[in-house]
């Protein structure tokens, strides 16, 4: 199981927030590449870009950054990307860039004929954002919950051809409080494609409860604020995730 860092975007800068408000960011770096080649040096296997402006403007925000962490890294790592991301020519723009994955949210939910399309059009390179709250999807920033349960959304997305779910609890993002093992691991037992868990996660613990059901489908985990504000040490996280494989 791969641990991936988290790199905000908000204004050119690196930032986290807590349950998705903009109000509350906090920064962390003025210089989103240098980050990126921090958290390279730190063993990082991917890397997960979320384009904070982009996501609640419905389109791209941050290219300069974006494109700036793609160039430090190089061909090192995959990265992934999501916000903002409305269209496929703004797909085929990020993949050419050099991007390795999209992720599509709210408008994958809002729109499945744009994901069917973007699924075709770029197989093996579209990633869903799955954000929940008690079950259910929500979108447009987190601020509506859908009626749509994750796992049937998650289902009928898999059969379309996606490459993977990034599963959120809303609840937990930014809080601190501990991944919701019990439904990451649902939703990766109804599926036949991985699951990668985000939001929550904290410190070793969590990566020890995620390790113990990763062979149900669970990929990987993205981790923000935990590695920023040190309550996670990235490096001795992945290392742990190895060592507890192996065994």
């Amino acid at each position: 199981m791969i641990l991936i860092p988290a790199i905000d975007l908000k204004d050119g800068q690196c930032v986290r927030l807590r349950q998705g408000e903009m109000e509350g960011a906090t920064v962390f770096s003025d210089d989103p590449a240098a980050m990126a080649k921090h958290w390279l040096a730190q063993g990082a296997r991917r890397l997960h870009l979320v384009d904070l402006n982009g996501a609640f403007a419905g389109k791209p925000k941050n290219g300069a950054s974006i494109e700036a962490i793609i160039q430090a890294v190089g061909n090192d790592i995959p990265v992934q990307l999501g916000g903002g991301i409305r269209d496929l020519d703004t797909i085929e723009r990020y993949l050419n860039m050099g991007l390795r994955y999209v992720i599509l949210g709210s408008a994958a939910v809002k729109d499945p004929g744009f994901l069917h399309d973007a699924c075709d059009a770029f197989p093996g390179a579209i990633i869903v954002g799955l954000d929940a709250k008690n079950g259910r999807v929500a979108v447009d920033g987190w601020s509506k919950v859908t009626h749509h349960e994750v796992i049937d959304l998650a289902q009928r997305f898999q059969d379309y051809g996606v490459e993977s779910i990034v599963y959120t609890d809303i609840g937990r993002d930014g809080m601190m409080t501990g991944v919701n093992v019990e439904s990451t691991l649902a939703l990766a037992r109804a599926l036949h494609i991985p699951v990668i868990a985000s939001g929550g996660i904290t410190n070793l613990d969590d990566i020890r409860a995620l390790c113990a059901v990763r062979e149900e489908g669970i990929e990987g985990a993205i981790t923000g604020r935990a590695i920023y504000e040190g309550t996670l040490d990235f490096g001795a996280g992945q290392r742990l995730a190895d060592d507890l494989i192996q065994v």
